[in-house]
């Protein structure tokens, strides 16, 4: 296994203001929830040897008393995988990352608001890599898919399955094209690098200004002092898979040492993410992966986003304003 070695480490958790910055926070927070004074002094520059990285991790999270404010660079602060890698030929670079968050986040929806596109980001960890669910990954009614910028009306995830190999790592992330490493999923050595706080680790912020947490939460939602549990979403796959859906991979483009015809290949359930469908109350969290509830940051409770082990892995909608 690859050591990794840090240096210049500086990480400063806010623990207290004075009078006056709070009074102005305060006065300026109108919403359903505030998060003011959580994780809002934080400035870190950690160099990261390992082989595909070798560069400074950069990221601050400051606050001006209504919006969290991020700056970083996007380069992982752990341990990666191999890239570029067989499936993915892409190498990690630094990114501009400047983002602003409300420090006041509201409801403004139940159902959520579905993000797609690269134009908006739904969250960011607190290293400055983001959160990107969802592939460009498409397959066509006849079984023609590509890895990137595919067509058609099938999605296809990231993780879950085996048909299909993005060349993610430990950390189920990989690379994108621009260099901006990414995560699909939990990032476990970030989670291992944050440390456990009562069993609850804050990974990162929505863009509408909700934390995300990874994996755990309290079994009764409302009771800190309940037990921990691995939170489960409300996903399950459908019995019969939808109309016109493609069993059979017949060609495949956009990934490196893969080809580009891979006929008869079964696509079983699970490659796409129209192959799942959410049931309310099926497990812990809602349509967004997320729930209501106290966390030892919240103790008044919150609405929060989770990273899970299952579908959909991560939120793929917003349930307040961006």
């Amino acid at each position: 296994m690859k050591k990794i070695f840090y240096f210049s480490i500086i990480i400063i958790f806010l623990s207290c203001k004075s009078t006056d910055e709070i009074i102005e926070e305060e006065a300026n927070c109108v919403g359903d929830y505030s998060t003011e004074n959580v994780l809002t002094n934080i400035n870190s520059e950690t160099f990261n040897n390992d082989e595909s990285v070798n560069a400074i991790s950069r990221y601050s999270w400051t606050s001006n008393g209504s919006q969290r404010i991020l700056s970083g660079n996007g380069i992982p602060n752990h341990e990666v995988g191999t890239f570029p890698n067989a499936d993915n030929p892409n190498t990690i670079r630094e990114q501009n990352v400047n983002k602003r968050f409300t420090l006041c986040p509201e409801i403004i929806t139940e159902n959520g608001l579905e993000v797609t596109g690269p134009a908006l980001v739904i969250a960011y960890a607190l290293n400055s890599v983001k959160f990107d669910p969802a592939t460009a990954g498409r397959c066509n009614d006849t079984g023609e898919c590509s890895l990137a910028q595919g067509q058609g009306n099938w999605n296809i995830e990231a993780l879950g399955h085996d048909t299909f190999d993005f060349g993610d790592d430990m950390n189920h992330a990989h690379v994108q094209p621009n260099g901006a490493y990414h995560y699909h999923g939990i990032p476990e050595l970030l989670v291992d690098f944050l440390g456990d706080n009562q069993g609850m680790t804050i990974v990162g912020w929505a863009s509408d200004g909700f934390p995300v947490y990874a994996r755990y939460g309290f079994s009764d939602p409302n009771d800190p002092n309940s037990s921990i549990k691995s939170l489960k979403p409300s996903y399950r796959l459908k019995t019969e898979p939808d109309s016109n859906r493609p069993t059979v991979l017949t060609s495949l483009a956009g990934g490196p040492g893969q080809g580009t015809t891979n006929p008869n290949t079964e696509i079983p359930m699970g490659a796409f993410t129209q192959d799942y469908e959410h049931v309310d109350g099926l497990g812990d969290l809602d349509q967004c992966n997320g729930r209501f509830g106290v966390t030892p940051e919240f103790p008044d409770g919150i609405y929060y986003y989770v990273v899970t082990d299952d579908f959909p892995f991560f939120t793929r909608c917003l349930k307040g304003d961006v």
